[in-house]
């Protein structure tokens, strides 16, 4: 397949939930970098206008990242159609200025979380690797041996996405020790935040290649379906993405959404998955001033074998099966029926 990549120049709007307009003002270096990035959509808003007269496509998708509002801007002065996708439950601030003129609008959750109009709105889920699939017990109990742990014992893995949580990691600093009496413990540091945390090694012992204590710390892995496959219980933020697979995999979930982030959509994702009764929320802040907060709440569900089957059966219920198919069959019929 022939696929062509082109760059366009855009700036993002830099905000935070935490500031006030005294601490901009403070910061103000933050506010120049935005009045520089208003010139940078300006410009890229033009280099996108001549791209679509010289190449005029048929259909534009949005995933809704700060470089699609100047392509989004020029497509709507040229009345080209184009389809948005929003895998949030809190829409961002780039979709929010593109969805009056969008021909559809598709949705990583269902509807009923969005204030969209229906008839543009189509819950289509979020594509992921077919690997995020439901895994039997004799399947999990497979992957915990692979991964180093007893087969017989419960796992919990811990990730703060790619990068890392600070303070998932430092929580799970504080209380390892309790942690370590009733669970094997998967700690997914992250690639920043790994080398803040060499100190835990200490806990990972290995002998002739095999792991012989019940945790295991790592930067990040390519195979994360492995390691929450085999996972009883799992400590994440709640980020879309992540979210969708966990889903995909229907496994017990403790959300510790991320409270900083513009919009707070994290944050309006988890309350969407606890009020589904998905999901266990533990608040970042509180979860940092107490981390006992975040092992309660893991020993609460490592003992209740009931609670961890309704949840995990009900945040199943987020998954639109053929995401994939569902979104690229949306964003073909726009391009057929764009006369």
């Amino acid at each position: 397949m022939d696929l062509r990549i082109r760059k366009v120049v855009a700036g993002k709007l830099r905000r935070y939930t935490n500031f006030t307009f005294i601490t901009y003002l403070k910061y103000f270096d933050v506010v120049l970098k935005n009045i520089r990035d208003v010139f940078k959509n300006i410009f890229g808003f033009f280099q996108s206008f001549f791209r679509l007269i010289t190449n005029r496509p048929d259909v534009i998708f949005f995933k809704g990242g700060y470089v699609c509002l100047p392509v989004g801007t020029a497509a709507k002065l040229l009345r080209i159609p184009y389809v948005i996708h929003d895998s949030d439950a809190a829409p961002g601030l780039t979709n929010r200025l593109l969805a009056k003129r969008a021909t559809k609008i598709a949705t990583g959750m269902p509807l009923e979380y969005y204030s969209y109009p229906a008839g543009k709105a189509e819950w289509t889920g979020i594509p992921t690797s077919e690997d995020f699939k439901p895994v039997s017990a004799t399947k999990q109990k497979a992957l915990k041996k692979e991964l180093g742990f007893s087969p017989d014992e419960p796992l919990l893995v811990v990730t703060g996405g790619s990068l890392g949580a600070e303070n998932i990691n430092l929580a799970i600093r504080d209380i390892l020790p309790s942690l370590l009496k009733f669970t094997s413990v998967m700690l997914v540091a992250g690639r920043e935040r790994y080398p803040e945390m060499l100190d835990l090694k200490e806990y990972e012992k290995w002998d002739d290649g095999k792991l012989t204590t019940n945790f295991r710390m790592v930067k990040f892995s390519s195979e994360m379906y492995k390691l929450f496959g085999a996972a009883d219980i799992v400590v994440s933020r709640a980020g879309a993405s992540t979210m969708t697979e966990l889903s995909s995999m229907a496994k017990t979930v403790i959300m510790v959404p991320n409270e900083k982030l513009p919009g707070y959509h994290q944050v309006k994702n988890a309350r969407a998955y606890e009020k589904a009764n998905a999901v266990v929320v533990v608040e970042d802040s509180e979860m940092h001033k107490n981390p006992d907060k975040l092992l309660n709440a893991i020993r609460k569900l490592a003992k209740d074998d009931a609670k961890r089957e309704e949840l995990s059966k009900n945040l199943r219920s987020f998954v639109k099966d053929n995401a994939a198919e569902n979104l690229a069959n949306t964003i073909i019929s726009v391009a057929k029926n764009k006369d």
